[in-house]
């Protein structure tokens, strides 16, 4: 078995307030667990920018090809200056949770986040329970929530009920 190895790394200073400050909004905003995930967000956002600086100097076939593969997950990028520019807060807003409460699904991230814990989500049919989940724009329509079982069996309960007593 391969060891799994850190997709982040932590900040070079820790004790920055500046930075911890701006970690804490960034955490409240978009409903975040920990600031570890704020941390995975800069290192693939990251990465991004190294793919993109080596594709400077590669022939244009390859460049589309990177920026096609971006645009799918739903970045807005034309250019490798585009890329480049991409900060952890694009990053963010591409999360199923994030979308969640953007569509009005969820009226506060952290409600979005306990819906998606809990398997009540859906994307194409597919129960998605990761709220780090980078919702890809082809699917971004077909988000929907899953249907309570219980109610729905108590108000057939309750008709069954009625229908009995009206005749």
């Amino acid at each position: 078995m391969k060891r799994k190895h850190k997709i982040y790394s932590r900040p070079k200073r820790p004790f920055d307030k500046v930075r911890i400050e701006e970690e804490a909004k960034i955490k409240e905003e978009f409903g975040l667990k920990n600031k570890r995930e704020i941390w995975k967000a800069d290192a693939k956002i990251a990465s991004m920018r190294e793919k993109a600086k080596k594709l400077i100097s590669a022939n244009e076939s390859e460049k589309e090809a990177f920026f096609k593969r971006l645009k799918k997950m739903g970045f807005n990028v034309n250019s490798i200056g585009d890329v480049l520019s991409l900060d952890k807060r694009d990053y963010l807003k591409r999360r199923l949770q994030t979308i969640l409460v953007e569509k009005k699904l969820a009226n506060t991230p952290k409600s979005a986040r306990q819906l998606i814990t809990h398997k009540k989500v859906l994307i194409n049919g597919n129960s998605i329970n990761a709220p780090s989940y980078i919702v890809p724009v082809e699917f971004e329509n077909k988000i929907s929530l899953r249907e309570q079982k219980v109610k729905n069996k108590i108000k057939k309960e309750v008709s069954a009920e009625a229908e009995a007593e009206t005749e």
